[in-house]
């Protein structure tokens, strides 16, 4: 990268703010043409990985509804969040807009700036705490439009003042500031924006059954239903009942010797067998089925857009090292590919079903392409960096629009430290070409993806001419985003470094093998004994 701009960027600490832009969205729908507008499901699930569903290549998790909806819709081979932590890549879906342009990236609660205290070699970057409210949220444009909106789950995008009730959703039901659920996956929850249900309740249930029972008390309107699991979040919690399921499953694929490996900063989970993550895996997906049950009973399934995403990658690596993303290397909070790519399906009655599409496409592009399908105006000067997908879901190879889309570049810029290991870093990506500079010491990592999805070899060295072209594409990316930057820690101590990469390989890697194993059990009981509590 381009020393004299990195020098100034990095050197001043630049804590610039994207200007507001203030608009209005028109109010344009008559009841006429309502009626004929098709409804829209957002399913959002938190730290759920590619690799993590039945679709995908796992043999071990059990997601047979979310692969219905990349069975019957485009499944989108090469979908991203547009980052390796959750309330950035939150905030692109509700705003189509990179993280960095909204100054938001990372997750809303982190450390930042001179409020860091470990020991590292940059200070995090500065980043906005909430949601801007001179932005245009898609909930407010879907209102704006007609649409009855509604939000169930996991927000994350600021506090109060800036809850979804307060970004265009009608009805909010356990979004807060909150990043996972207050007292866990049972009841009672002791959510803010949500009542306690009967003790021993699953939470990714109670979100489905709210989400379907508001689709059936609105169904002669459109509406814009947000569904954003708090699962797979941690804690790893599930029922007695799915852990020996399992458990047993587990047993019968052969338990490893090892289960971690430190990938250069951090232990990393290399295979895919904790039984209580493949249950709460399974109550997740049973929530998903009971919406689209009901979408089927009321016979509205062809009449509703529904995408199924999530925020960041598996964690492999931290809030419970619960999974592995392997072929992808890494996973949530991480700069690699297991940190970023996500199942990204769209089904739509006016599109294709049941392919693949190979277009890049990233967590922005939802924005422009839900006001597409749904005929409601776009809002170019809003989803600035998002495109509508509508080509790749029409099977369009041809027109204007399918082939900028074919040629555009995506970017990712990360100037934080992942709970799990990741370092402060942008990323652009063109074509099978994808290029990651690192803050701490102004590296280059230069993959071809196509060839190494595991991001094994780095050719920098080999291909400096693409090296030298996307880094300037990089460079226009962080100047046009007004990019926030870290900068040096006064306070690191290199040999306080040094002692914690060997507590890392000595204590930390020895500790989690015994931890991990014992899941496995057929004694286990999980502190605090959650289930005994359900009954089930």
């Amino acid at each position: 990268m381009n020393r004299a701009i990195i020098a100034t960027l990095f050197g001043f600490g630049i804590t610039l703010i994207c200007p507001a832009l203030h608009f209005a969205v028109a109010e344009t729908s008559t009841d006429d043409a309502l009626e004929s507008k098709p409804n829209v499901l957002f399913i959002l699930a938190d730290d759920f990985g590619w690799r993590d569903l039945s679709n995908e290549g796992s043999t071990f998790y059990e997601t047979p509804h979310i692969d219905r909806i990349a069975n019957e819709g485009v499944k989108f081979t090469q979908g991203y969040a547009t980052c390796q932590v959750c309330s950035p890549s939150r905030a692109s879906i509700m705003t189509g807009k990179y993280p960095a342009r909204l100054a938001i990236t990372d997750w809303i609660g982190a450390g930042m700036g001179t409020q860091w205290k470990r020991n590292t070699k940059l200070l995090p970057a500065t980043y906005n705490r909430n949601l801007p409210h001179d932005d245009i949220s898609i909930a407010e444009a879907f209102r704006a439009g007609g649409y009855k909106t509604f939000f169930a789950g996991k927000w994350h995008l600021g506090r109060e003042g800036s809850f979804p009730e307060d970004h265009g959703f009608d009805i909010n039901i356990g979004g807060h500031h909150r990043g996972q659920p207050p007292e866990g996956f049972f009841s009672p929850y002791k959510n803010p924006k949500m009542s306690d249900g009967e003790k021993g309740e699953l939470l990714p249930l109670r979100l489905g059954r709210e989400t379907a029972r508001f689709i059936e008390d609105n169904k002669e309107k459109p509406f814009f239903a947000f569904l954003s699991f708090y699962s797979v979040h941690a804690p790893i919690q599930t029922t007695e009942k799915l852990w020996k399921k399992y458990r047993d499953k587990a047993a019968k694929q052969g338990l490893p010797e090892n289960r971690f490996l430190v990938d250069r900063t951090t232990p990393v989970r290399q295979v895919q067998d904790n039984p209580l993550y493949g249950g709460m895996v399974e109550s997740m997906d049973d929530g998903v089925g009971i919406v689209l049950e009901t979408l089927d009973r009321l016979g509205l399934t062809d009449n509703t857009v529904i995408v199924f995403t999530s925020d960041n990658g598996g964690v492999s690596a931290g809030d419970g090292k619960a999974t592995s993303n392997l072929p992808l290397r890494g996973g949530k909070g991480r700069q690699w590919e297991g940190g970023i790519r996500e199942p990204f399906y769209i089904k739509w009655s006016g599109g294709q079903h049941g392919v693949k599409c190979n277009t890049l496409a990233t967590g922005t592009d939802f924005y422009p392409t839900l006001l597409d399908v749904c005929g409601l105006p776009m809002q170019p000067e809003q989803h600035v960096d998002g495109k509508s997908l509508v080509p790749c879901l029409e099977g369009d190879t041809e027109s204007e629009a399918a082939k900028i889309l074919a040629d555009r570049k995506l970017f990712w810029h990360y100037p934080h430290y992942g709970n799990q290991g990741g370092e402060p870093s942008t990323i652009a990506r063109d074509g099978d070409w994808k290029l990651i500079f690192y803050h701490e010491d102004s590296r280059y990592e230069l993959y071809n993806v196509a060839n190494d999805v595991a991001e094994q070899t780095d050719v920098s060295k080999d291909n400096p001419e693409i090296v030298e072209s996307m880094t300037a594409d990089m460079e226009t990316f962080l100047l046009t985003t007004e990019a926030r930057m870290p900068v040096p820690n006064p306070n690191f101590d290199t040999g306080k470094f040094e002692i914690q990469k060997e507590r890392i390989r000595d204590d930390l890697m020895p500790r989690l093998e015994k931890q991990h194993a014992n899941f496995l059990k057929e004694d286990f009981v999980p502190p605090g004994g959650w289930w005994e509590e359900t009954g089930k």
